[in-house]
């Protein structure tokens, strides 16, 4: 998906801050984006599958063990991306909205249908999400986020 994301930036030629010309801005974003697959992706997805896709195909809970150290290993991970990537800026790559930034809170999307709300007691985080979704639109994002939000009735 990070292929197809920089590959749209450049046929379309969008807006410099999606993926900023400035090298040290670009540096950011793409250091993110490496960092996130193993980090970000991988503990949120694990969350996400043993909350809710793991039961709904079995019909059986997940162990409540696995499922504690599973949230364990995603509190360590958001701390790193609050410590190491949004440190005091506005956004991941500086004051503006980047790729790394739609790609990190549509990855913390996950966890938060799957009802564990990553947000709660981290006004850091919440913060940002608030200015990533009015930098993309409130609108859109609920729109983007539909199906997934709706995944537990299934």
């Amino acid at each position: 998906s990070i292929a197809i994301l920089l590959y749209l930036v450049h046929k379309f030629k969008t807006p410099d801050h999606w993926y900023p010309s400035d090298l040290q801005k670009r540096a950011r974003v793409d250091e993110y984006l490496s960092w996130q697959h193993a980090n970000i992706r991988a503990k949120g997805s694990k969350l996400f599958l043993t909350k809710v896709l793991l039961p709904l195909l079995t019909g059986q809970p997940f162990p409540p063990e696995k499922l504690e150290f599973a949230i364990e290993e995603l509190n360590i991970v958001l701390k790193q991306f609050e410590e190491k990537f949004l440190q005091d800026k506005p956004f991941i790559a500086g004051s503006e909205i980047s790729l790394a930034d739609l790609v990190a809170l549509v990855e913390l999307m996950q966890p938060v249908c799957a009802g564990y709300n990553l947000f709660e007691e981290r006004p850091k985080l919440t913060e940002w999400r608030r200015r990533v979704e009015e930098a993309v639109g409130k609108q859109l994002f609920q729109e983007a986020h539909e199906e997934i939000m709706n995944v537990k009735s299934l």
